[in-house]
């Protein structure tokens, strides 16, 4: 089966330590991750921010004051996926540490995690749709030579 065509915009805010992060994320293995996570064509826009951005939008659009891993805000999911993915850059570093994974391999699950959201995939709509996504991931990250996050 042939990968899903991408349009890929890949932003990092200012902040520092950013250019390890876009050490972690060249752009051909974020199109990789997330080209082997979709389904159909899709228009992506993925930003990596800092701390203060990635809680004032966690706030503003979901009513939760605090700093979380992976925002998907989803536009379109047929005929094209159409999706922003904001990744919070100090948040995925330290769940990288403490799930002593590197900080790619961090990456590359909490983007083909978002890139099932936007195709309407959720995790919290009952224990069945949570187990059916994190296989789902496992199968995605396993075909990427990623060991399971889980």
């Amino acid at each position: 089966m042939a990968l899903a065509t991408l349009a890929l915009s890949l932003q990092f805010a200012s902040f520092k330590g950013v250019e390890r992060h876009r050490a972690a994320l060249p752009r051909h293995s974020v199109t990789r991750w997330i080209r082997h996570a979709l389904d159909v064509d899709g228009e992506l826009t993925v930003r990596i921010v800092e701390a203060d951005e990635g809680q004032r939008l966690n706030r503003e659009f979901r009513g939760k004051d605090y700093a979380t891993n992976v925002l998907t805000f989803d536009y379109a999911q047929e005929p094209l996926v159409m999706a922003d993915l904001v990744l919070c850059a100090p948040v995925v570093s330290r769940e990288a540490r403490e799930q002593r994974k590197t900080l790619a391999a961090h990456y590359a699950h909490l983007l083909v995690h978002g890139t099932l959201h936007a195709q309407g995939w959720d995790h919290e709509t009952g224990e069945a749709d949570a187990e059916a996504m994190e296989a789902r991931e496992i199968e995605i990250l396993a075909g990427l030579g990623i060991r399971s996050p889980y």
